[in-house]
């Protein structure tokens, strides 16, 4: 099973990017997805995720309104659009599957990760 994220870069403040995350293994169609991210010396901490399904999304504070997470279960992939940047969003992101419970689930519940992208906002 992988989980291969993309999308990752450097952008100035107020600029736009769009991760996507495609898997391989096997289906996740049945599975919660999400976005975690962990900034240097910092733990990883939960940013969006969206249920099996899509009709339930759920995103960190600091991130809502300006990200949005989607799925495409055909292509057994995720996304994240991430609008109006900010230099605190500077991280590595990583895409992951399967967990128990769509709102703020916490990494230890997460059973796949993806290698991570790395994002770089500049101000």
């Amino acid at each position: 099973v992988q989980l291969q994220a993309s999308g990752g870069g450097l952008v100035q403040a107020g600029g736009s990017l769009r991760l996507s995350c495609a898997a391989s293994g096997r289906t996740f169609s049945r599975d919660n997805m999400g976005w975690f991210r962990q900034a240097p010396g910092k733990e990883r901490e939960f940013v969006a995720s969206i249920s099996w399904s899509g009709a339930t999304t759920y995103y960190a504070r600091s991130v809502k309104g300006r990200f949005t997470i989607s799925r495409d279960n055909a292509k057994n992939t995720v996304y994240l659009q991430m609008n109006s940047l900010k230099p605190e969003d500077t991280a590595v992101y990583y895409c992951a599957a399967s967990f128990s419970r769509v709102i703020d689930p916490p990494p230890g519940d997460v059973d796949y990760w993806g290698q991570g992208t790395l994002v770089t906002v500049s101000s």
